[in-house]
């Protein structure tokens, strides 16, 4: 009787738990990402390597792929 309940929730209930704490650590990881980012001394030190504004350079790229799916 033991053995079925076991089987019964490892089977479904750990996949469910496992992706559920796959998302969540994704979430922190962009979440963590973004605030690292929006620090001013960061965005100084990122454009002093070469980064510079990065969304503002991909962005004229982002407008010519939404026009030609629009087609």
């Amino acid at each position: 009787m033991a053995i079925d309940l076991i089987e019964a929730t490892s089977n479904g209930a750990e996949n469910s738990k496992d992706t559920l704490y796959m998302l969540s650590g994704v979430a922190l990881i962009v979440f963590g990402a973004g605030l690292i980012l929006s620090n001013p001394f960061v965005r100084r030190y990122m454009s002093q390597l070469g980064v510079g504004n990065l969304a503002q350079a991909v962005m004229p790229d982002v407008e010519r792929y939404f026009k030609l799916r629009a087609m």
